[in-house]
């Protein structure tokens, strides 16, 4: 894995931000190109579906503001090169490829606890239905974890990296993050879907068990049999085969 700064990709350092997402979509209609922002303090953090995101100082809150190509169904998958990113950061912080994973559609796992979460919101619409601007927004716990009491019930159970040996500044986990990000979205560009999807089910947390899928009030349960070719869930379920766009899974 390339440990360089991605040519052409800009950086900006924050010492406080309420939301480094909020700052992406503020500053990208000024931004020359794809850029980095790094908040080393975030006071209102969010996650998916507007909750908060608790993020102790010295964890990890950063966001690529980006102009992606595509239709957004394309552009849905830079979660996809967000989580095997994050993946590659991981196991080059830490040299442990097997402590972690990958749990559909937008968490890294660290022996089986929830270490980092991914955000994509998008501003503004350009021609032909294509999103004008896309934050990318990562949170990883660093140092610390959120409190037990703060979580949602059967949530996975919140870890940091330093359970896997390893102790890094926020500054220090971009400059391994952002050549992965690099790397996997020139593989996207370049080849599709196709190898990024391989790569993922490669890395995913309980593929061939049985999981739940939540969306809304509705939840369904069955065996994780794979992700498509658009980055669905599938489940094999009493009922069928069921497809997922987008849920909360427990296991």
């Amino acid at each position: 894995m390339s440990t360089e700064w991605p040519e052409g990709v800009g950086r900006i350092v924050l010492p406080s931000v309420d939301s480094t997402n909020a700052e992406a979509i503020r500053q990208a209609p000024t931004l020359a190109g794809p850029t980095w922002i790094l908040g080393l303090e975030q006071t209102k953090g969010r996650a998916r579906r507007g909750r908060g995101w608790v993020d102790p100082k010295g964890n990890f809150s950063a966001t690529l503001a980006l102009r992606p190509e595509g239709d957004p169904g394309q552009v849905a998958l830079y979660s996809f090169v967000a989580a095997l990113a994050l993946y590659d950061a991981c196991v080059a912080a830490t040299g442990r490829a097997d402590a972690f994973a990958l749990k559909w559609p937008n968490d890294v796992l660290l022996n089986g606890g929830k270490l980092a979460g991914i955000l994509l919101e998008s501003a503004g619409v350009a021609g032909q239905g294509g999103l004008m601007h896309l934050a990318v927004g990562i949170g990883v716990n660093l140092v610390e974890v959120p409190l037990v009491e703060g979580l949602e019930q059967r949530a996975v159970r919140p870890v940091s990296l330093c359970e896997a040996g390893a102790n890094l500044s926020p500054e220090a986990f971009l400059d391994l993050l952002a050549p992965a990000f690099a790397a996997w979205e020139y593989r996207l560009r370049t080849y599709g879907f196709a190898p990024l999807r391989e790569a993922f089910l490669t890395r995913a947390a309980r593929l061939g068990e049985v999981i739940t899928a939540r969306t809304g009030t509705t939840e369904t349960t069955g065996t994780f049999e794979t992700i498509d070719e658009a980055g669905n869930l599938v489940l094999k379920t009493s009922a069928g085969r069921q497809v997922i766009a987008a849920a909360d899974i427990f296991f």
